[in-house]
Parts: structure tokens; sequence; C-alpha cells
């Protein structure tokens, strides 16, 4: 079966040379408090890989196709130059990789449209990952809701990050209130959202919301955040069709492993009280419908 993950960051070989720096430089410091910090025993949190060692990662694992997902940058420009990158990894590797674009609502209306539309039109499947809290906008913003709207005529799932309210705490934490992905579900009940890592469970806590059709949810970060049951409680409330694969590569998921990979998240899936339909559905067949992704 193939596997789509439908949640990886990359990132353009000047910033993998020197991630701290290269954040001081780019004024893009809650990426940097994130992204470089260490682990209790000194180690990195997540790796700096290359196009080519994730598809040679990808291909130790099984994955057939990454969607390589943007950063909810703090700068407009740093959002259209990791765009850039992403096209040309798709043109590169059509066959492997896809890519969803960022934007930011400083970069004024007509710009944050136009960098929407130009990422459509270079064949990105969606917009995200977008964070309003943590880019420093509301969910209320009319630029986002205007780019809200146009996803909805385009056709691009909006991937936003959120983070769980009951979660542990850490460096660069920013809490996101799960009634705001509520209203922004049913004010653009016409645009598809996927809530990153779980959604913060939203649906477990919010029986509403897990009637909402358009809200569905990846599993990005899955083995930092929950107990491997959360698979079966998840989709037991929301649906097995509802759920898509996402590992958050190139962060590091275990505490014994040194460097980005997927295959001990993909076995932990295999060990779970799943059905046979519905891990196929959440490690490829969701992804493909949601994207309109060949699998």
């Amino acid at each position: 079966m193939t596997v789509i993950d439908a949640h990886v960051h990359l990132y353009p070989p000047e910033l993998n040379r020197d991630p701290a720096g290269w954040g001081a430089q780019a004024g893009e410091t809650h990426w940097a408090r994130l992204c470089t910090r260490l682990r209790r025993d000194g180690r990195p949190v997540q790796g700096f890989p290359s196009v080519d060692q994730l598809l040679r990662d990808m291909d130790a694992a099984g994955v057939g196709r990454a969607v390589l997902a943007g950063w909810y940058w703090e700068k407009p420009e740093t959002c259209a130059w990791q765009n850039r990158f992403y096209a040309a990894c798709v043109q590169a590797h059509p066959g492997r990789l896809s890519a969803l674009a960022v934007f930011h609502p400083a970069a004024g209306r007509e710009a944050a449209l136009a960098e929407v539309r130009r990422a459509h039109d270079e064949g990105f499947v969606g917009l995200g990952e977008l964070s309003p809290h943590s880019q420093g906008y509301g969910t209320a913003d009319p630029v986002f809701g205007e780019v809200l709207a146009l996803a909805a005529e385009l056709r691009l799932p909006v991937n936003l990050h959120v983070t769980d309210p009951a979660g542990k705490n850490y460096p660069g934490r920013v809490e996101t209130p799960l009634a705001d992905f509520a209203r922004l579900a049913r004010e653009f009940s016409g645009t598809t959202f996927i809530l990153a890592h779980w959604g913060g469970l939203l649906p477990l806590v919010d029986a509403s919301a897990a009637a909402l059709p358009n809200l569905f949810y990846d599993t990005a970060a899955s083995p930092r955040l929950y107990a491997p049951d959360v698979f079966p409680r998840f989709i037991k409330t929301v649906g097995a069709s509802r759920v898509l694969f996402g590992s958050d590569y190139p962060l590091i998921l275990f505490p014994d492993e040194n460097c980005p990979a997927f295959a001990k998240f993909l076995a932990q899936i295999a060990g779970t009280e799943l059905a046979a339909a519905e891990r196929a559905a959440l490690l490829a067949g969701n992804a493909a419908a949601v994207f309109g992704l060949p699998h």
C-alpha cells in the first residue's frame, strides 16, 4: 500500500547550513525558538535534511508521497521564499512530492491573494501550515478571511497549526484557542480545513465541532503528544475518513531516535486497533481525496 505523508517540512540549503544563524538574520525568531531547540539530553529536536535525504528516508519506510507543508513564518517575504523553494522541489520530483503554500496578511490584501493564486497556478495542492496565533494576526483578520474564501473557490484545503490547551509546555509554545477553529469552520463552510496535531483533540471536547463536515485532522507529531490509543479513540469520534497521516518530519518523534525517520511511527500505527480499511484510509486514501492526489 502506498503511504502519503500529509505533513512534512523541508527547508532550503541556506537555512540548513546554519539554522540558528539563518533564523536570527531573517528575523524569524519564533521559528528559531521552536526548531533549533535541544532535547533535555542536548540532542536536537529535529533534523535539517536535504530533498535527497527526504526521498531516501521515504524510500526506507515505504512512503510514496510527501506533502510539503510550509511554515507559519512571521514575515511575508519568508513565506514567498519557501513557496518558491517548494515549487522547485515539486517540479523536480512530481511523482513523490506535493506542496502547500503559505502567506502572511502583512503582505497586504493584493499581494497575499496574488501569492495564493500563483501557488495554485504552480500546482500547489493546498495552503498551510498556517498559524494566525503564531504569525501575529488574529483569526478574524480580514485578509486571512479573504484568503480562506479564495481557498474555497480554488479548492485548496487549508492546514492550520493547533496546540492542545491541555498539552505540556515547551519553549515557543503559543496558545491556539480551540473555539477559533470551530468558528472558522462554520464561517467558511465551503473551505476544507485540516487541523494539525489531531486538532488539539477538538472533536473529543466539543461534540458540535466533531460534526462539522469541513474539518479534517492530521496526526503530525503524534508520538510526542499522545499515546497510541489516540488513533482508535479519535477515529471512533470523527470517522475513519477524516484523519490524515502526517509525521511532522523532520521532527524527531521518539526519544531513542537521533535522526528524523518515518518507519517507527508507521510501525506504531500498524499496531493500533484499527480495521484494515481504516488504516488504509488514514495512511493514503484520505490524503488522496482531500488533496486530489494519485495513490
